[in-house]
């Protein structure tokens, strides 16, 4: 049995297994200057932090949306209305000094918006994702890596959205040049979390006994905590910095099993993994991946390998994982009771029981 003492030692080790020292959520010092916001978007995963932490730092935003969510955000966000897909009538005559593209996923609407904002606005920063390295054949990639524009199997979806993303890169590259910024963040966690992805592990690791945990026990997992990218995104924009940023964390490799040896010490000692490290079995049992750790073969060898040197260099800081795990399982009963009630866990509790029988019937 966890003794307290036990416990406390855990979670105070925490830190160091995970990603380093945290920072302060919004920096004490002002920027050197308030700056004019557009936000494409602002009320999905990532826009309502950055928002936030903009407004706290001084900034004025105004947010672009189709009106859909009611997201709460801070007094004096001005609010547009229209549609990334040719309704921007509500942006014509404006002028900003940056715009945060943090909603697009097809290349047209980047073009749309892109030519639209081109004489009036002085930086566009684009939210991409470190999916234009699909196919991760090899581990290292870095932000010098060539990515693909090209679709070349029309039935791998993940392919289809690293193109899809290399060719928004492309759009504002071509367009505003040193101008334009690209983030390329791997998973986003944490709190807000649109996905069932991440939130798996808390609720699970909280509901306690044998605990499926699947993967080897070298493989590397990264993600990213939505708030570090969001302060990341905001410190380029302070520093007038250009080019494209790896947002991936944390700061040094992690492996699957420190990964959950942390989350549990956060949220229930008490749980009990059980490891099941054969891929032939994880596959067999429908068992790819749970975020942070996908199977680590073929055309995602080198998926958990992505470098972050470059932006680790320009300000990319990480809080520490137990802090994420712990505010994503104390966001959770907020969200929808029908979603919770149902939500998509990549691992059922029914594949779960399953899996477990068989691997204990191997003996």
């Amino acid at each position: 049995m966890t003794t307290r003492r036990r416990f406390l030692a855990l979670t105070a080790a925490l830190p160091a297994v995970a990603c380093g020292p945290r920072p302060a959520t919004v920096s004490p010092e002002p920027p050197v200057r308030p700056l004019d916001l557009l936000v494409l978007g602002g009320t999905g995963f990532i826009g309502p932090h950055l928002v936030r932490h903009a407004v706290a730092r001084g900034h004025r935003v105004t947010i672009f949306t189709r009106g859909r969510r009611q997201t709460d955000l801070p007094d004096g966000v001005v609010r547009l209305i229209g549609d990334r897909d040719g309704q921007l009538g509500a942006l014509a005559g404006k002028r900003w000094d940056i715009v945060v593209d943090d909603s697009a996923t097809r290349p047209e609407w980047v073009q749309q918006s892109t030519q639209l904002l081109k004489d009036q606005v002085g930086r566009y920063l684009f939210t991409s994702s470190t999916g234009v390295y699909y196919p991760y054949l090899q581990p290292g990639a870095d932000e010098t890596r060539p990515v693909r524009t090209e679709v070349t199997d029309p039935e791998d979806g993940s392919e289809a959205y690293g193109v899809a993303k290399a060719r928004c890169e492309r759009e504002v590259l071509q367009t505003f040049g040193d101008r334009g910024l690209v983030v390329r963040p791997t998973y986003i966690v944490g709190p807000g979390d649109t996905t069932d992805r991440f939130p798996y592990w808390p609720v699970r690791l909280q509901r306690g006994g044998d605990v499926l945990a699947p993967g080897r026990r070298d493989d590397p997992v990264q993600l990213v905590d939505v708030r570090d990218l969001a302060e990341f995104m905001l410190r380029l924009l302070e520093d007038g910095r250009g080019g494209i940023y790896n947002a991936v964390g944390p700061r040094e490799p992690l492996t699957m099993p420190q990964f959950l040896e942390a989350a549990r010490a956060a949220v229930n000692p008490e749980a009990r993994l059980v490891w099941v490290d054969d891929y032939a079995f994880l596959e067999a049992h429908q068992i790819f991946d749970s975020v942070p750790w996908v199977l680590l073969k073929g055309n995602d060898l080198g998926h958990m390998s992505t470098r972050n040197d470059k932006a680790v260099a320009a300000g990319l800081r990480f809080r520490p994982l137990a802090d994420t795990v712990r505010d994503t399982l104390a966001w959770w009963p907020t969200v929808p009771a029908q979603r919770r009630d149902a939500p998509k866990f990549s691992i059922t509790p029914e594949l779960e029981a399953q899996a477990l029988a068989d691997w204990r019937a191997r003996g």
